[in-house]
């Protein structure tokens, strides 16, 4: 057995669907920007980190989103499928963004992985929050 394959049927009994899975596997968005809009790193109280990478045009919406994290399969597949979820979305769209879409997105996921889903929600929150500070503070300087 390959060890991809052990860790897919790993993953399947513990419980996430193929999409969370497949998150997970590909590394779906995993990545930095180079020149990004804004960035953020959280560490929630799991001990898992998150930082999100946000190129945002300038009517607001976010062109393109990557994550980086230390942090297992959940925190992975809930980064992925929150960066999926907020590819040309505005930023009010993408605030607007709870734990129950991206548990619905992704299908399931393990309960004891519901708060990797949270990680990857606050992390955005606060890298929106902080844009927004850098787009005033630029604003207030002119």
């Amino acid at each position: 057995m390959s060890k991809m394959t052990e860790m897919e049927s790993l993953m399947r009994k513990s419980g996430y669907s193929e999409k969370a899975m497949n998150y997970y596997i590909q590394k779906v968005n995993v990545g930095e920007i180079s020149e990004p809009s804004v960035s953020f790193a959280y560490t929630g109280p799991c001990g898992d980190t998150m930082e999100i990478f946000l190129e945002i045009g300038s009517d607001n919406v976010i062109r393109d989103a990557k994550f980086q994290a230390i942090g297992c399969a959940g925190a992975f597949a809930s980064g992925s499928a929150l960066t999926e979820m907020i590819k040309g979305k505005t930023l009010v769209q993408a605030k607007k963004i709870d734990e129950d879409n991206i548990m619905n997105h992704l299908g399931h996921i393990p309960a004891q992985k519901i708060h990797c889903v949270c990680l990857a929600r606050r992390t955005l929150e606060k890298a929106i929050e902080r844009y927004k500070t850098k787009i005033k503070d630029s604003t207030e300087i002119k």
